[in-house]
């Protein structure tokens, strides 16, 4: 037995003051936990309140701010390519936020007390949120995982009203469209009249006959592009409204229709040797003859505006037993691979096209609308010989299907 013996109650007052000291801390750690998720809980409220029709970065940066008594707030939203702060920073915070979302660098230093946290969709990047102050590192990534969410509704909800806009203004431009060539065909009728009837009275000088024959020449031209404008109204009114447009089908002579389109081209066409290539030569199929005018219209007048001068153009025609393949070959800069799918979207044009001849951007957009309402495709690749070669494929229905070798790989079939 020890000499010494510790009263037993000198050994409970020795070991008191530790254990109602870890109590204690114990205490206020759960009573701080259970703060922080109230704060969490109306954090997450006010997020699914928040009015989506304005950023939501200013509103969040001052709801931690306050919520988590924080000394300071920064959030980085990258697609906006904006920083909401709330608070006092003695740093430069733009740079501190968009490093975070840059280096994507997720961490907590208890000497400044400051949490960054790399705020992402799955594995996407799409921000980040760097916050000084006493918060729990678990607390600091449901956050960033909170404003992920909210930062994604946002967007959903600014493209759905761009799309809806978008959507209304094409509404109004296929209208406008629509009445104004209708408001032109009446003059146009009138001056092709008057023109016409001026050539048949006769005793007309060759000075005469000659500007009669320009006016009725022009009067002819202007009345095909109100008819291509009618007609491009109603594409693009069926593709607001994501209806197929009712198509007016009928047997159509391929090689027949490529030689009026050749025709119509008149001046257009004087630089260049067009070559018209149908197999076999008499065939037709069902089709939309305004439609797949339109189509190969533009593809020609392309060819003679982009072709290297006095090189050739060739136009081909093959069948299968259920499509029909169209193509226009020219000669002239190589359209790049980056190019190829968005030259057939609206208002796009290439570089090397805007600085070439002059164009709206709609032309081929049109085209795939035309060959997209009868359930074909269109697209462009580089020739074998150098040049660009534009296609669009038709289907055949199975009850008028043509009898004929399938077609060769289009890739294989470039001039």
């Amino acid at each position: 037995m020890s000499e010494n013996p510790i009263p037993p109650r000198s050994l409970f007052g020795a070991i008191r003051p530790r254990r109602l000291s870890r109590a204690f801390r114990a205490a206020r750690s759960e009573g701080a936990s259970a703060v922080e998720m109230r704060n969490l809980h109306e954090f997450t409220r006010s997020t699914l309140q928040i009015n989506l029709s304005v950023k939501p970065g200013p509103h969040i940066a001052e709801q931690l701010h306050k919520l988590f008594d924080l000394d300071a707030v920064a959030l980085f939203d990258a697609d906006l390519r904006e920083v909401y702060t709330a608070g006092k920073w003695s740093v430069d915070v733009n740079e501190l936020a968009q490093n975070v979302y840059h280096f994507e660098s997720s961490d907590d230093d208890r000497q400044t007390g400051i949490s960054r946290r790399v705020i992402r969709l799955g594995s996407v990047p799409i921000g980040s949120l760097v916050l000084r102050g006493d918060v729990d590192p678990l607390t600091s990534s449901a956050l960033a995982a909170i404003i992920a969410i909210t930062f994604d509704r946002f967007r959903a909800t600014a493209n759905e009203s761009r799309i809806e806009a978008e959507r209304e203004a094409e509404r109004m431009r296929a209208t406008v469209l629509d009445s104004l060539a209708h408001a032109y065909k009446t003059p146009l009728t009138a001056i092709r009249a008057a023109s016409s009837g001026l050539a048949e009275m006769g005793r007309l000088s060759a000075a005469q006959a000659e500007l009669v024959s320009l006016i009725d020449e022009q009067a002819a031209l202007l009345n095909e592009l109100t008819n291509r404008l009618l007609t491009t109204a109603r594409l693009e009114s069926a593709d607001v409204q994501g209806t197929r447009l009712a198509l007016q089908l009928e047997m159509v002579s391929v090689a027949a229709l490529i030689e009026e389109i050749v025709a119509s081209l008149g001046e257009r066409s004087a630089a260049n040797e067009i070559r018209i290539e149908v197999a076999p030569r008499d065939f037709a199929f069902p089709c939309d003859r305004r439609l797949v005018s339109m189509l190969l219209t533009q593809y020609l007048d392309n060819a003679c505006k982009y072709s290297d001068a006095e090189s050739p153009i060739t136009v081909r025609a093959e069948r299968s037993e259920t499509e029909v393949l169209l193509s226009v070959h020219s000669f002239g800069d190589i359209i790049p691979p980056s190019d190829r799918e968005r030259i057939f979207d609206r208002y796009y044009r290439t570089s090397a096209a805007a600085t070439r001849a002059a164009g709206t951007g709609i032309g081929l957009s049109i085209a795939k609308s035309a060959a997209a309402a009868h359930g074909g495709s269109v697209w462009v690749a580089a020739g074998e010989r150098g040049g660009n070669t534009f296609f669009a494929a038709f289907p055949v229905p199975a009850e008028t299907s043509l009898s004929a070798s399938s077609f060769p790989d289009p890739e294989r079939n470039i001039a």
